[in-house]
């Protein structure tokens, strides 16, 4: 049996530029990450994807920051990462722990 590793987003909220189509947790961050392959997001990214729910690739890399300037009470953090066939290789200038890894991407929880 395979398990998806990502999910879509309703398509009632999805339809919205601020809701991503697809997420993945992300083993690094220890949250979500969307991902836009419909439209574009409200900074104007928008990734491809191989349609793949089990071992998906986005393109190009996927790059969230938060914290920092103006938040002095949150540090800076990155997180830069490709994902390929399932796999999530963390770029260097990740500040998080797998920085530099290439891990799997876990699975969803079967109620998503």
């Amino acid at each position: 049996m395979t398990v998806p590793v990502i999910y879509r987003i309703d398509p009632k909220f999805a339809q919205k530029p601020c809701f991503p189509d697809l997420v993945f947790e992300c083993p690094g961050c220890k949250c979500e990450h969307g991902v836009w392959v419909s439209k574009k997001n409200t900074l104007g990214a928008q990734w491809t994807w191989n349609e793949d729910m089990v071992k998906p690739t986005f393109s190009p890399s996927i790059l969230i920051s938060w914290g920092g300037s103006g938040h002095e009470d949150v540090p800076k953090r990155v997180c830069h990462s490709f994902v390929r066939d399932g796999q999530i290789q963390f770029l260097g200038d990740c500040t998080h722990a797998l920085a530099g890894q290439t891990v799997p991407l876990p699975p969803q929880p079967p109620e998503l």
